[in-house]
């Protein structure tokens, strides 16, 4: 007797399909920069007065202070129309903003997290100046008597975002 012996094809199933996540997802990055801006500014305005300062390292300080004005506190002596300009081109950069992140293809990393960041300061800000008419800052860098000007928690995530998109603009250029 003789088996007749065929070969069984043992074909592996495909892998699925990679399912990418939308780069709208990391909006929740921009939502947790606002929660930590807001927090960290209700805190320092229970804590401190304006002007206090509190040393935390031989480099650093907390004092309270209300920018008026847009970075570096340019514009803070004008007679108050910045407020509304500031409202209404941080609220213009955040819908391009969000335009931006929904339109990135699926997979992207750096990008929409360098825009999450920036997305999540300026709303943090904005907030600030809708209530209150001025940005507060609180964290005070400096290297002896040579201050740097104060900034918040949204400050560095704009400053870390735009960092961020420079890399990826590098990055990019390089894969071209």
């Amino acid at each position: 007797m003789s088996i007749e012996q065929q070969p069984i094809s043992i074909e592996s199933p495909a892998p699925p399909p990679v399912q990418r996540t939308h780069p709208a997802a990391w909006l929740w990055l921009s939502v947790l920069i606002i929660a930590l801006d807001q927090a960290t500014k209700f805190l320092v305005t229970r804590f401190l007065e304006l002007y206090e300062r509190v040393e935390v390292l031989p480099v650093l300080d907390f004092t309270l202070l209300h920018n008026t004005g847009a970075a570096f506190s340019m514009l803070a002596g004008a007679s108050g129309w910045q407020r509304w300009f500031f409202i209404g081109l941080a609220g213009a950069v955040s819908l391009l903003l969000l335009a931006w992140i929904w339109r990135t293809p699926r997979g992207e990393k750096l990008l929409p997290l360098a825009l999450a960041l920036i997305l999540g300061g300026a709303l943090g800000n904005v907030i600030d100046r809708i209530l209150h008419g001025y940005v507060i800052d609180f964290i005070h860098a400096h290297w002896g008597a040579a201050y740097f000007p104060a900034f918040n928690v949204a400050d560095s995530a704009i400053t870390v975002g735009a960092a961020l998109l420079i890399v990826d603009a590098f990055r990019e250029k390089r894969r071209q």
